[in-house]
């Protein structure tokens, strides 16, 4: 995991590339675009879940 200096620099770094106006726009991007990632993801590992359920269920039987 970086840490706090390389994140400062990573910040000024995007500040100069994108502006000032542009990043709030870019970072409210990134955080609906990681929600959504992490919302299917769970999805995934819920049906993965399900599934081995049934699996149980259809060697009991």
């Amino acid at each position: 995991m970086p840490g706090p200096g390389s994140l400062i620099i990573i910040a000024v770094i995007a500040l100069l590339v994108f502006g000032p106006k542009k990043l709030p726009e870019i970072g409210k991007a990134f955080g609906s675009s990681l929600r959504e990632f992490k919302h299917a993801t769970k999805g995934l590992a819920e049906d993965d879940d399900v599934k081995k359920v049934e699996d149980k269920k259809e060697e009991l039987k």
